[in-house]
């Protein structure tokens, strides 16, 4: 999680991910993400070092609302529990709701394979 370009190289599904813009601060920092033929844009909203990575998703179909990731970082013994949250923003109305859930669950299946790509690159330390 430290080098924000270099997501492809533990987490699975990921074909190809880089670095598009760089900020000093980290907020605002962008990087370029290929899944299959998506090619997505995540833009970091908050960092906090040792602590939160959170970073809106762009360049999924319109009807998905807006997404973000926050990754969440806490000493757990001699280890780190690592938890990703994904917020899912389509709007209101019983139909909207229901378009959350959905896509909330496929996110969450992404997540949990994240998190296994960083648990192996870290050596099942998290």
């Amino acid at each position: 999680m430290a080098d924000f370009g270099e997501l492809s190289s533990w987490a699975d599904g990921i074909d190809h991910s880089s670095v598009l813009t760089a900020h000093p601060d980290n907020v605002g920092t962008s990087r370029r993400v290929q899944v299959g033929r998506n090619t997505l844009v995540e833009t970091i909203t908050v960092f906090e070092p040792a602590n939160t990575l959170a970073y809106d998703i762009e360049g999924l179909p319109r009807w998905l609302g807006t997404l973000e990731n926050r990754w969440t970082l806490r000493p757990s013994g001699g280890a780190t529990e690592v938890t990703v949250t994904s917020t899912i923003t389509k709007g209101s109305g019983p139909l909207a709701r229901l378009l959350e859930r959905i896509v909330g669950v496929v996110m969450a299946k992404q997540s949990d394979a994240m998190l296994a790509g960083l648990d192996r690159r870290v050596g099942g330390a998290t």
